[in-house]
């Protein structure tokens, strides 16, 4: 973070934090149908906690993204073990920010040797969102008013919906309360247009879908799929190329389009995310709070993206803290983002974060920090 201020005036409150533990611990939880994407399948859903717990015996928790590969969730928890607790436990900070600053300075030749910025940057901001639900319970205030937030209720959306059934998924997620439905294309064009058909002509009043491609197509095939996509109207197009396609392409597309682009859940430093917002090539910007940035982080970008009159909607396809981070972050960035919610069965999420959705929306609870099911997470831990 460049400067402290950027969070909220928070000068009257202690900040300072000593770390005595740093825990990490894996849940994979059985799923009935594998969640798929245009790049691969989960067969379970995998969740990477972090426990910290300060000098004071007060425990934050944290959720680091680990979806793919396979393998990585195992690899991510070893980083924090054996990279990140060594670096900053029993270390005085002054802030959450400063303990984020040194956990990317002290990992930073890692980084470049290893060639890993990714498992790096999710690991770090893990720890950061359990340090922040840390300073939230001994402050006794909800993560969302600690940071600034004007509001505890935010709009939100169903996501994830595989394209095998997707009627049936909207129906689910209708009857659970949500009124705007995200379904995944990529998988051909016979496939993606009966879903977009069946779906766009399934919206009730007051209802809205939207469309991700999850870096599916190249340039040339994402134009020429939004030339039949705009006629249905979606709220947006979600990563229809990859993400390092040069920002001209991206320029360009979204010249030959109505169609709304979203992205950025992918982004790995500040540098992209102000790239993009200040040359609004995106129209939603869309970090994932525990992939990049964490709290300490995410929350300047979001207010820039806001700032700068895009809309900020956070990534999230995880576990239960990773939603509840979103959630406050969005209450506390501002802007008519949506909150994106899994659709996908995920027991252990459900347990740790039950969303109070109604009428499409959510309202956050004044519990201190994230607000979570501390019992559900201790259990975890063991």
């Amino acid at each position: 973070m460049r400067d402290g201020q950027e969070m909220t005036d928070m000068t009257t409150k202690d900040m300072r934090l000593n770390l005595t533990a740093i825990e990490a611990r894996l849940v994979r939880t059985p799923i009935s149908t594998p969640v798929r994407t245009s790049f691969g399948v989960m067969h379970d859903r995998p969740t990477l906690l972090v426990r910290v717990t300060d000098a004071a015996g007060v425990q934050g928790y944290g959720e680091v993204w680990c979806n793919f590969p396979v393998c990585g969730a195992e690899h991510r928890l070893r980083l924090i073990e054996t990279e990140i607790a060594p670096r900053i436990t029993g270390t005085d900070f002054a802030s959450p920010q400063a303990c984020y600053a040194a956990m990317t300075e002290r990992l930073r030749i890692l980084r470049l040797q290893t060639g890993e910025p990714g498992p790096i940057a999710q690991a770090i901001a893990g720890v950061d969102i359990a340090i922040w639900d840390m300073i939230g319970k001994r402050l006794g205030a909800p993560l969302h008013a600690l940071l600034g937030a004007e509001r505890s209720r935010i709009p939100a959306y169903a996501s994830g919906i595989n394209p095998v059934g997707v009627l049936e998924t909207v129906a689910r997620a209708r009857a659970a309360g949500h009124r705007h439905f995200k379904v995944k294309v990529g998988f051909g064009d016979v496939t993606d247009q009966a879903n977009v058909a069946a779906v766009a002509g399934d919206l009730r009043p007051g209802e809205s879908f939207l469309l991700d491609a999850n870096q599916g197509w190249s340039p040339e095939e994402a134009g020429r799929a939004l030339r039949w996509i705009e006629g249905h109207a979606p709220r947006w197009i979600e990563e229809p190329m990859p993400v390092d396609v040069p920002p001209a392409a991206w320029h360009m597309l979204k010249s030959e389009t109505s169609v709304p682009i979203a992205g950025g859940e992918n982004f790995l430093s500040r540098k992209e995310y102000d790239d993009a917002t200040r040359g609004k090539w995106l129209d939603f910007v869309q970090p994932d709070i525990a992939k990049w940035g964490g709290f300490t982080e995410g929350l300047p970008v979001a207010r820039a993206v806001v700032a700068n009159g895009l809309t900020y909607c956070p990534h999230s396809l995880g576990g239960g803290i990773a939603l509840a981070a979103s959630a406050h972050l969005l209450a506390a960035a501002g802007g008519p983002g949506l909150l994106e919610c899994d659709a996908n069965e995920n027991a252990f999420r459900d347990a740790v974060f039950p969303l109070a959705l109604r009428d499409g929306w959510v309202t956050l609870a004044d519990t201190p920090g994230l607000g979570v099911d501390v019992a559900a997470l201790d259990a975890a831990f063991g």
